[in-house]
């Protein structure tokens, strides 16, 4: 089943495509590859969600947040390139995750995002290299922040 399908049968909502707030490009094409700049968790109303891991929010709202910033980045590359069918496989996921200090489930947070994309794109083309980190803080104080880079099917 093709990605575009996959989303509709799931009954996944995408989120606005988020405009940038500085000086840089959401998503470049450079040959095959589509770099996707850092996206944070935006909802369906456009809202964003915040809080620090390990402080307002626990991992499990941690994972739904990085899981929110997958939709976001689907609905870049869905808004940018007509369709999710274009893309032939993740290649590698940034995760950075806004937490205390002595929170150490980084991994765990960004799988929300990295198990979104296996069930879109299907464990062969959707699980790709990944980072996992947390951050003192990000921008708005969003919860997670992701930017990916994927091959397209072209």
């Amino acid at each position: 089943m093709d990605a575009d399908k996959k989303l509709e049968n799931l009954e996944i909502e995408l989120p606005p495509a988020p405009s940038p707030k500085g000086v840089y490009k959401p998503l470049l094409i450079d040959g095959k590859n589509i770099y996707i700049s850092g996206h944070g968790p935006v909802k369906n109303d456009g809202t964003l969600m915040t809080g620090r891991v390990g402080d307002t929010l626990d991992a499990d709202a941690g994972k739904l947040a990085a899981r929110q910033v997958g939709l976001t980045i689907l609905s870049t590359l869905k808004s940018n390139l007509g369709s999710l069918n274009r893309i032939k496989r993740v290649i590698k996921v940034l995760g950075m995750v806004n937490c205390t200090a002595d929170f150490e489930q980084h991994p765990y947070v960004i799988n929300g995002c990295s198990e979104l994309f296996a069930e879109i794109f299907g464990k062969q083309n959707g699980i790709g290299v990944r980072s996992a980190v947390g951050m003192g803080s990000l921008p708005e104080n969003i919860t997670v922040e992701i930017e990916a880079l994927f091959e397209l099917d072209e």
